[in-house]
């Protein structure tokens, strides 16, 4: 097991807990925009299936490096959908087949969701002093606040 040098059990555990719930957040935004991508109809049909594909592909992605950051603190990772329901903080979509000017809107606000909070564990991880997670998170936001622009500009 890895933990990271010089920041104590207590201190991790508050880290881990916070990548515990960006981990779940993350898997809600990623189920929410893969769902789209399967669903969504009209006559951008094309570029919103590609680019829904585009971002539930990084959102995958994404799950392996926080769940394998969380264990290099010394902590497991939510393993089953009742620990990651349990940890989400955002919900899942209101309606599963809106139209598609109603799955932009909510993968952009659940893409803005995740970028406020990363703002939050990125500071939380450079108070505790644990560069590593608080590059991931910014790396992280970064994508975000790109998939967060197409969005809006396909609105």
């Amino acid at each position: 097991m890895s933990v990271e040098i010089g920041i104590d059990a207590e201190t991790r555990k508050k880290v881990a807990d916070g990548l515990t719930r960006y981990l779940a957040d993350t898997y809600v935004l990623y189920m929410r925009t893969h769902g789209y991508h399967w669903n969504v109809e009209g006559p951008r049909f094309h570029s919103l299936h590609t680019m829904f594909e585009e971002q539930y592909r990084d959102l995958w992605a994404s799950l392996d490096e926080l769940a394998e950051r969380i264990r290099s603190l010394g902590f497991y990772a939510p393993g089953n959908g009742k620990e990651l329901a349990a940890a989400a903080t955002l919900a899942e979509a209101d309606n599963d087949r809106p139209d598609a000017a109603g799955m932009i809107r909510s993968l952009l606000a659940g893409t803005e969701a995740l970028v406020s909070y990363s703002r939050e564990l990125i500071e939380l991880a450079g108070e505790a002093g644990d560069r590593g997670t608080e590059d991931l998170i910014t790396a992280r936001m970064q994508t975000l606040e790109k998939s967060a622009w197409m969005l809006r500009a396909s609105l």
